[in-house]
Order: C-alpha cells, then structure tokens, then sequence
C-alpha cells in the first residue's frame, strides 16, 4: 500500500538493523554445514550456530539523470507532464509512466521514492554524491564500502565489479576507493569483455610461472624488511586479485548462457551486462555496479526517455524475475538511481535539464520493504513537499538494509572516520 511521510526524525541510534534473510540456496548450505559440524562435534557437543552468507549489492546507475515524470512520478495534469500517460501498476492506487509497463507489473516488489533532493544538478559531483554519501572528496564510493565491509578469508573474486561500454565515458568513473586503498578499488568491465591479462601468455608454461611467482614473493618479502610496507602491499593485493581473475575466468564468459537467456535480456549493452552481473552475483562478488548510459536528455527527450525506458524496463524485469526465481533476491540489495532528476520544465529544444530538488530512485530486495511508495512532489513536480530524503539517507539506507552499521566508522591512520555522514540517517519506512 502506499505510504508516505509527513515528516522523518532521526532513528535515536542512526541504525536499523534488517533481519537476516536467507536464499534457498544460502539456507540449503547453512543446514548441511549445521549437519557437517554435528558429526564432526560429536555426540553431546553442540554445533556452532550456522553463520548466514553475506548480503549482496546491485546497483543500476541511470547515468545522465532519468526523467522522473516519465518513469516514477508522472504528472499528467500538469503543465509540464509531457505526452506519455500513466499507467497503473501493482501497487493499488499508485501509478508509473507508461514507458514502464513491465516495471508496473513488479512495482509490488519495490519501494520507490518520489522525494529525493540533493539540490545537486552537475553530473560529476552527482555521480560522486550518490555513491559516497558526501559532497567532500577523498571519500570511498558505495561498492569500494561494501568489498571492504563484506569480504571474507577466501575470497576469490574481486568484492567490487563495474561494468560499463566503452563510450562515452564522461562522468561514469567518478570516484573509487578512496582512503579505503587500492585493495578495495573496483574492477570494471567494459562492453562485457572479461578484465585484460587474465590468460596465462602461451610463451609460459606453468613450471615457469610458479617460479616467477615464488621469485617475486621472496623479493617482496626481502624488499619489507626495511620498508614501509603502503606501496608494496597494494601491488601484492592487486597482484593477488589478477591471479583470482585467472582462476575464475569464466564467470566472465557470456557464451555460458543459453542464446535463449541472453536473448531475454536483450541484445544491448545494458541487457548483456545485467545478465553478467547476475552471474557475478551468484559467483561470489559482494557488489556489481551496472551503469546504463544516455539518460542525459537536453534535446528531444521524450524521444531519448522513450529508447532508455525500452531498455532498462523489460530487463530489469527479467533480472528481477530471475533473481525471485533463483533464490538471490532474498539475498540481494537493488538500487536503481541515477546522478540527478530532469527539470519538470520542458526547454526550447523540447529537452529536460539536470534537476537535483525533486527526483525519483527505488529499492528492491533484501531488507527492503516491498510495496512502500514514500514521498511526493508538488503538482508540477517542481519541489518536494513531503518526506524529502539526502544522498546521504540513502547511504544510511543502503548499508542498513544490507545489515551492516550505518553509524560505524572507517579506521584511517589509527583514527575514526565515520562509514556514513552523521548528519544524515536512515529511511526507517523503506525497511523491512
């Protein structure tokens, strides 16, 4: 039902915790690890309680700023509604754009909301801002926060993957570790090709290789002993991840996937990468970020809105019945945000402008409580007028629905620095 708030105060802690949920699969692993420990514990001992698996993240940047009128928040009586009509969706009494049809079959399954307000309109402090929670620099971005907060001892797999095309680059890499350090920094994957450099060259045989690596870890360790240890720690952890990467290359490898499934999710860049993020997901990594470009609409953009609405709304269907069917969404964080909003004002060039007052974004998955449509926009969608949330409450939002500490801190140079920005706090009527 829909559920909007007159006005937010604080959580007296900063923090919610969500309740632990578990996948078929995570609860089918949990029990034979309860089995395989009772046996080893013997009679009369109990065995340790099953420890859950960690949570997991997508996040679907709409790069450029979507149009919220012609997808979350339609205003078809006003001035500046555009030529689209709303449609009905799932969630009784709440309607979308009608560019959004199968999106308004699931919206049942999400928590959208209308209120969003940065006040920020620049595409590279917007892509910046939304995935550190702050207007300073230097801070690490959302999936660089998770690979350090969400890894384990045997991990693989890098714990933060993003995937882009090659072009336009622009304002998509905005941000990376930070302070958190070259470990943590993301692998991107551009146009769905596998990272460069994970395949053995043929000019080396293994008894070669193993050597070198033997070589190479024994200077490591000499060149340490009268060092300080920054710089030769990272270029062992980025040393350690290339060799992961070889390892596992093939959840890389889209020719894995039936040509049935790859052609549910479309022949295009943003289908192919959501499909490989599905497949990272279920492999091991903790964060996927999957940027889906040209939402940067200044000129024509019912034309524009109307091209990426066809792309992402049918996809992330798919990626949303897919991830209910196989178990991962009860384990798996969805976002869908983008830098910025687009003006309610239609310019002399039948286009929308950047807008940071006003906007829409939603969540779906874990820790999310479905259904939940908050905040609301004046009637031409000009300022919000009711429950205005911050990048930074979404940052909150973000690691409490994934069950970690939003009011924790970082350790940087033997001193607290706080996870999320104190001043903002968690979206309690998102949560479930």
């Amino acid at each position: 039902m829909q559920d909007q708030r007159s006005q937010r105060r604080p959580d007296p802690t900063g923090h919610c915790q969500a309740p632990r949920q578990f996948s078929r699969r995570g609860l089918l692993q949990s029990t034979l690890g309860g089995a395989v420990g009772l046996t080893v514990a013997g009679e009369g001992l109990a065995a340790a309680p099953a420890v859950p698996p960690p949570r997991k993240l997508l996040l679907l940047f709409l790069s450029g700023g979507a149009s919220q009128l012609e997808t979350f928040d339609p205003k078809p009586d006003s001035k500046y509604g555009g030529p689209f009509r709303p449609i009905a969706s799932s969630v009784p009494g709440v309607q979308v754009g009608e560019l959004l049809p199968h999106t308004a079959r699931i919206l049942n399954r999400l928590a959208v909301i209308r209120s969003v307000n940065t006040g920020e309109r620049s595409h590279f402090r917007g892509h910046y801002l939304l995935q550190s929670g702050r207007k300073v620099p230097g801070y690490p971005v959302l999936g660089s926060v998770m690979a350090r907060l969400l890894e384990r001892p045997g991990d693989e797999l890098p714990g933060y993957v993003t995937l882009r095309r090659q072009n336009p680059q622009a304002y998509t890499d905005v941000g990376d570790a930070g302070f958190l350090g070259p470990r943590y920094e993301g692998v991107m994957l551009i146009d769905g090709k596998p990272p460069a450099n994970i395949v053995r060259p043929k000019s080396l045989d293994v008894a070669s290789e193993k050597k070198r690596d033997h070589i190479r870890r024994l200077t490591n360790r000499r060149f340490l002993e009268r060092r300080i240890p920054g710089a030769i720690q990272a270029y062992a952890d980025s040393y350690r991840k290339a060799a992961a990467l070889m390892r596992r290359r093939d959840v890389f490898d889209l020719e894995q996937e039936s040509a049935a499934d790859r052609q549910r999710y479309g022949e295009h860049h943003f289908g192919r990468n959501c499909l490989l993020a599905r497949r990272l997901l279920e492999s091991g990594v903790h964060c996927v970020k999957v940027a889906h470009h040209d939402w940067d609409a200044h000129f024509e953009n019912f034309h524009w809105q109307r091209q990426r609405c066809l792309e992402f709304d049918r996809t992330f269907a798919t990626l949303m019945d897919d991830f209910r069917d196989r178990g991962l969404l009860e384990e798996t964080l969805v976002v869908i945000v983008g830098e910025m909003g687009r003006t309610p004002r239609i310019n002399y060039y039948g286009g929308r402008d950047h807008w940071g007052d006003a906007w829409s974004m939603a969540f779906a998955g874990c820790g999310i409580r479905p259904g939940v449509v908050l905040g609301k926009t004046n009637a031409l969608g000009t300022e919000v007028v009711d429950g205005a949330v911050d990048a930074g409450d979404l940052f909150h939002t973000i690691l409490a629905a994934m069950g970690l500490d939003s009011t924790g801190n970082h350790q940087v140079g033997g001193r607290d620095n706080p996870i999320a920005d104190p001043a903002s706090s968690v979206i309690k009527e998102v949560l479930s």
